[in-house]
């Protein structure tokens, strides 16, 4: 951890100078300054950008308060309870603005500081200069300030060393940091994950100790927080180091499935196909994504002595949803989405009669499908039906006919409204 507070200016590394940063974040540091305020770009973009990563998100950081920051720019808003600050908005961008905090260590008391009986802060509307924000910031990778008009950057917790050394540093005890808000805890996996940084040794103490503390975070907060962790390219790193470290029960409702087990070779599978997704510039939900880890759940709560019991199948869908909600708040726009998926496997593998064209026109046919290839896959299946429907889409309907009349002349006898392949039911 580090704990300096002494101020340095280096010299700005040409990669930043060089960086195209969103055109409003350079208007709204412009009309800050001329306003006799200080302002600097702050966190992810200054950070992304020197280890050569496209910046994305652009937050500025002044002494400017929340108030102050809304009469200088007119398309603006004041926004949050528990941290006040400002969105600064175009017609194509946002840009969020926040003031410099305290360090509260350095405060007695206040009554602007809100914490829980954990250490957890609640509230905390206290401003400070650009030293104390500085230290309020989690890791010293981002805690680096940036001024592109004049080329000015800040740093005061050795994050270029650290970036250099490729290594997530704590500002601060980390123990009293992850109290203070638990989801750094996960914030330390996506950054060493994002970045392919190491976690410093006390950090990694500190998820281990506090962890636990994640049950009192809002399942809204960690839904996002999912999201950030799981749609992107590291979703699989993500989940073996949220395991490794015991907490991925605080963002997942799943069960300890073991080693080339259905259940884990599935999750496994979902995950690697949302990299690659990402990584080719497709489509991604998280929606497909949340029903393929709750799917072995489902599928475990459903079976018994090999077969799945169907009545039962269709009635612990919004239970198993449910139990994901409490955990994560899961948008309701995703519930059918995620039981759509789920219903059309058994007639994705059952294929009665004229159903196969009915299923083609389904909304949900194509994420069905893809899913119907994941559990395919993770049970090392044989019978091609993942195939079977891959050609029934391309051909034209001569060939359906045809298809089907084969598919019709390999049964024996009525067909049972019974799905599952034998790994996953096992």
């Amino acid at each position: 951890m580090t704990n300096k507070h002494k101020a340095s200016s280096p010299k700005p590394p040409q990669i930043l100078i060089d960086n195209n940063f969103s055109p409003l974040s350079i208007e709204i540091i412009k009309s800050l300054k001329k306003a006799n305020h200080q302002a600097y770009l702050v966190g992810g973009c200054v950070r992304d950008s020197l280890v050569g990563m496209k910046a994305k998100d652009f937050d500025v950081s002044t002494n400017a308060t929340p108030e102050e920051i809304r009469k200088i720019f007119r398309s603006s808003r004041i926004i949050g309870k528990r941290f006040r600050l400002v969105h600064v908005f175009s017609r194509n961008e946002l840009i969020e603005v926040s003031t410099f905090r305290a360090n509260t260590s350095n405060l007695k008391s206040t009554s602007e500081i809100v914490k829980d009986t954990d250490g957890k802060i609640l509230r905390d509307n206290v401003w400070g200069n650009l030293e104390e924000d500085c230290v309020r910031r989690d890791f010293s990778i981002n805690a680096l300030y940036f001024d592109p008009t004049e080329n000015i950057l800040r740093d005061f917790h050795n994050g270029i060393e650290h970036i250099q050394k490729k290594i997530l540093v704590s500002i601060g005890d980390p123990l009293i940091r992850f109290e203070e808000d638990p989801v750094r805890s996960l914030r330390a996996i996506r950054f060493s994950s994002k970045l392919n940084f190491k976690i410093s040794h006390e950090i990694k103490e500190a998820i281990h100790e506090k962890g636990y503390l994640l049950a009192n975070i809002s399942n809204a907060r960690l839904f996002d927080e999912f999201c950030k962790i799981f749609l992107s390219k590291e979703a699989f790193n993500n989940f073996n180091k949220l395991k490794s470290f015991g907490i991925l029960r605080y963002l997942i409702n799943t069960d300890e499935y073991k080693e080339k087990s259905f259940g884990l070779r599935l999750q496994h599978a979902a995950l690697i196909n949302t990299d690659n997704r990402i990584k080719s510039a497709q489509s991604i939900t998280p929606g497909f994504l949340i029903a393929a880890l709750l799917w072995p759940k489902l599928v475990d709560a459903t079976k018994k002595d090999g077969v799945l019991n169907l009545s039962k199948f269709f009635r612990t869908m919004d239970l198993v949803i449910r139990e994901q909600q409490e955990l994560t708040a899961i948008p309701r726009k995703f519930h059918g989405y995620i039981k759509d998926i789920w219903s059309l496997q058994l007639k994705l593998e059952t294929r009665l009669g004229h159903q196969p064209y009915k299923i083609l026109n389904h909304p949900r046919f194509r994420a069905a499908y893809d899913f119907l290839l994941l559990r395919e896959e993770a049970a090392n299946d044989k019978q091609d039906i993942g195939a079977w429907w891959t050609e029934f889409q391309k051909v034209n309907r001569p060939r359906k006919i045809e298809m089907l009349q084969i598919l019709r002349d390999s049964r024996k006898g009525p067909v049972e409204k019974k799905f599952g392949f034998l790994e996953e039911l096992s």
